[in-house]
């Protein structure tokens, strides 16, 4: 029976994950303050895809919180993806820390685990962030800026 090599943690590939984010977060928020909420409907020219909203929780100088969530057509079937994303001004990236109300996530993780976290759960995170980030990039229409309530 062979051993199973224990994955080690791509620093470099998460870094870049999360210095692109920054980048796209920072062209689809421009200068939202705290409070604003981005809204981006996607649609293609055959289908609406529902709704991507970027929320700034809090804007401070070195850091920025955002809330990033998805609404639309499925939304009575299915429990749409949440995260919140903290933006680093300093070192200009952007991280995942809190998916559907889970929080800090560790840069890798023992497999298998009794929350069935994959072992590089981190960087899988932060790349489903990226890859939303760009399909709203791809497909979102008409960014309006709300204040809310």
């Amino acid at each position: 029976m062979s051993r199973r090599n224990a994955y080690v943690t791509d620093l470099r590939t998460l870094q870049a994950e999360c210095t692109a984010n920054f980048v796209r977060l920072d062209r689809l928020l421009g200068d939202t303050v705290a409070g604003e909420r981005v809204e981006l409907p996607l649609a293609s020219h055959a289908a609406r895809f529902g709704t991507l909203h970027l929320e700034v929780m809090e804007r401070a100088p070195y850091t920025t919180i955002v809330r990033v969530f998805q609404s639309g057509v499925l939304d009575d079937m299915i429990d749409a993806p949440r995260m919140v994303v903290h933006l680093y001004h300093d070192v200009q990236m952007a991280e995942v820390n809190d998916f559907q109300r889970k929080r800090h996530f560790e840069g890798r993780y023992r497999y298998p685990n009794a929350h069935m976290h994959q072992p590089d759960e981190k960087l899988q995170l932060n790349r489903f962030l990226g890859e939303w980030l760009e399909h709203g990039l791809a497909h979102g229409h008409d960014t309006r800026v709300f204040e809310t309530p």
